[in-house]
């Protein structure tokens, strides 16, 4: 299959050009100003619009195996897809945990059957389980993911002698979800003594606090200088743990973070309205914190936004506090959401490139995607300025069937989304008749 995007404007990390992409089989084929009309091609006319790499989430939770009714690979997938995000990383604390070579191999084979999206997935570490990681070939994963936090599934890792052989011995990120265990406990058995199994949603971020979270980022930072190893901080979510990552180039950074969609929407005066629609781990925080890490964002102190998409039934967000689960569905809406950021002069579009599809694909040194370049896999996504639409039931793909963004309207939509050159969404429709890739790394072993 040729496609031919005629008049569109590319957006680079450091500009915006009306170009020409050829787009033959998988990749992209040909980058010009004037390409001339080739027989068989199909035409997309891209006059007004805005073409970008396709977006690469480092950070989903599918919930397949084990947890089908909130999402599988094949729903969320579509979702995202449907948003412009054309690869991810799935996270490990499924049912069963991605902990095992085993479990791991089943992953890929259930994602190479229903994926619409490239994938791949993070491989989880536990406190007993140095010796299937010392079995892994690093070129097939992005990174071992460490939860030093207690979140969604019981993968707590809180033996740093085990932490320290695991980064010592990693040829991939270390990447952390990263709050102090003690301070959360501290903190929750305390409102448990006032509140009972009824704690206000506000006091979330009093409980999952900003002590608990700079405690914990401030150790695994100290740790991977020790190992000279390499540290991808997933989430931040604070003002102060902003300040800890330096304005490096990225190629010479070891250690890297990741901002997420809601802790750049969102912030504590939110959660009188949307409740625990935005109950998250970490917590979404204050104005304050929210302000720094756009400013951390923009200076270059975080390299990467992502989702932590993380979808849970209407049902079970409607629990009290102590039996409500953390996290929401938002991997079909990043891109429009950070479209509208860039309308509120919070990111410029090259930005939003830079830390969506250039960085991930650097951070996780991955190949051949993240970027238009000819010889490059044709992930691409259209996005048209100046059609509106309002979120709603009608046009969520979510198993889970809601959306933090429910309601609201944005000012931009997505027409179309290449996957390796396949035509896999298109102006709302989807087309699941080519399935998308395993992501290759260029890591050595």
């Amino acid at each position: 299959m040729k496609f031919l995007i005629k008049n569109i404007n590319v957006v680079e990390s450091k500009e915006i050009k009306k170009l020409d992409i050829l787009v033959k089989g998988k990749f992209i084929n040909k980058i010009d100003f004037n390409i001339s009309e080739h027989n068989g091609c199909t035409i997309i006319d891209g006059s007004d619009k805005f073409l970008f790499p396709g977006i690469i989430d480092d950070q989903v939770h599918f919930r397949e195996p084990g947890l089908s009714h909130k999402g599988t690979i094949f729903s969320e997938s579509r979702a995202a897809v449907a948003g412009g995000v054309t690869s991810y990383f799935e996270m490990p604390n499924t049912n069963p945990q991605t902990t095992t070579i085993e479990n791991l191999k089943s992953k890929f084979e259930i994602a190479a059957n229903n994926s619409l999206a490239n994938f791949s997935f993070m491989f989880g570490g536990t406190n007993s389980n140095l010796s299937e990681i010392k079995k892994l070939d690093f070129n097939k994963i992005p990174g071992i993911k460490l939860f030093l936090g207690s979140s969604t599934g019981d993968m707590l890792v809180d033996d740093y002698n085990v932490i320290e052989d695991i980064m010592r011995f990693s040829k991939v990120p270390v990447v952390v979800h990263s709050e102090d265990e003690g301070i959360i406990k501290k903190n929750l058995n305390k409102y448990i003594e006032k509140y009972g199994d009824n704690i206000p949603i506000e006091y979330h971020p009093k409980i999952r606090s900003e002590e608990a979270c700079l405690k914990s980022t401030l150790r695994i930072i100290d740790l991977a200088k020790k190992c000279n190893s390499r540290l991808h901080v997933f989430h931040l979510s604070t003002k102060s743990e902003s300040k800890l990552f330096e304005i490096l180039p990225l190629e010479n950074k070891n250690i890297t973070s990741e901002v997420c969609i809601h802790h750049l929407s969102f912030n504590d005066l939110d959660y009188k309205e949307k409740g625990a629609l935005i109950k998250w781990n970490p917590a979404v925080k204050s104005q304050l914190d929210q302000d720094a890490l756009w400013d951390a964002l923009n200076s270059g102190r975080i390299d990467i936004v992502a989702t932590d998409h993380a979808p849970h039934t209407l049902k079970e967000k409607q629990n009290n506090y102590l039996n409500c689960p953390s996290g929401g569905p938002l991997v079909q809406h990043s891109l429009i959401v950070m479209y509208e950021h860039y309308l509120n002069k919070k990111i410029t579009l090259q930005k939003i490139v830079e830390k969506m599809c250039n960085n991930p694909a650097k951070i996780f040194k991955i190949n051949k995607r993240g970027y238009i370049r000819e010889g490059y896999y044709a992930d691409l996504v259209i996005l048209d300025p100046n059609k509106k639409q309002t979120i709603g039931s009608n046009n969520i793909l979510y198993k889970c069937g809601w959306s933090p963004f429910e309601g609201k309207t944005f000012n931009s939509v997505i027409t179309h989304t290449f996957v390796n050159g396949h035509l896999a969404f298109n102006n709302g429709n989807l087309d699941d008749s080519k399935l998308g890739m395993k992501i290759n790394f260029n890591n050595e072993n």
